[in-house]
């Protein structure tokens, strides 16, 4: 069996509901926080899907020096537990540097490793000592079976808490691609596998000094790596992504949501009809 706890009431994988790990690309403000928090929550609860928290307290990969990057890691961490405690939801941010896992571990209950990020051997071991569930996202410079060296990283280190997520591969000059062979490829290492619909459809750079991003595509995508079979769904979500300060582009509508998630389930049910045929 394919799974990996979260908390001691939510696990991902086979036997369990398809999950959204979704929000705002960064902690803009403890308002905004933990008012897209509080809606996206409302949306899962009336669809039946497990939810995760999502929202970088810091973006230390931005195109520009001058872009917003988000909060400190202390003012950051503050305002996700305050989701916490007052949503009622697991949460996960992003760590970039070995020393921020221990402390954001205090409080998330997914750290997470960006994409650019995914190779560096100090971040995954300091991640999965933490005990804390880890999600990598796959870099779009690597190939789905190299990820294998990624999972080999985390284990070492002690953990099998340990998420996959596909975001696209580099094709070209500011544009990405998603193979979603990568998707039952990198399931075969034995970890539940996520989908993230809204950065395979980001165009890196792609608007000079900041990223550029195709959101209309994002439920295409969506529903087709649901088809394909995936554990959770990745999705950042904004109230309007037009003024957000950081990968509004690609970033779906609050309002869109239910419709969005309504798709997918629908897709999710069916497949649940037959079984999965598998062969070589």
């Amino acid at each position: 069996m394919i799974q990996t706890s979260i908390t001691n009431s939510l696990t991902i994988g086979d036997g369990y509901p398809l999950a959204l790990i979704g929000g705002p690309c960064v902690i803009e403000s403890e308002e905004f926080t933990l008012k897209m928090a509080t809606e996206i929550a409302k949306v899962c609860d009336r669809l039946g899907i497990s939810f995760i928290f999502k929202s970088s307290f810091d973006k230390a990969n931005r195109t520009s020096v001058d872009s917003f990057r988000g909060q400190n890691l202390e003012a950051g961490l503050k305002i996700l537990q305050r989701v916490k405690t007052e949503v009622g939801v697991p949460v996960l941010t992003d760590i970039h540097e070995s020393y921020q896992a221990a402390i954001a571990a205090e409080v998330v209950d997914v750290l997470q490793i960006p994409a650019f990020l995914c190779r560096q051997t100090d971040l995954l071991v300091a991640a999965a000592a933490t005990g804390k569930t880890v999600n990598v996202k796959k870099g779009q410079f690597l190939a789905p079976w190299d990820m294998k060296h990624v999972v080999r990283k985390l284990e070492s280190a002690g953990t099998q808490r340990i998420l996959l997520t596909e975001r696209g591969t580099s094709f070209g000059y500011n544009t990405l691609v998603v193979d979603f062979r990568s998707l039952p490829q990198m399931r075969e290492f034995g970890y539940p596998i996520v989908f993230d619909a809204t950065h395979s459809v980001q165009m890196p750079g792609g608007q000079g000094n900041k990223s550029g991003g195709q959101r209309q595509f994002v439920p295409y995508l969506a529903r087709a790596a649901t088809a394909i079979g995936i554990d959770a769904l990745f999705m950042e979500i904004h109230e309007n992504p037009d003024t957000a300060p950081s990968d509004g582009p690609n970033m779906i509508p609050l309002a869109h949501l239910e419709t969005v998630l309504k798709q997918v389930l629908s897709i999710r049910n069916g497949l649940e009809v037959a079984p999965t045929v598998c062969f070589s």
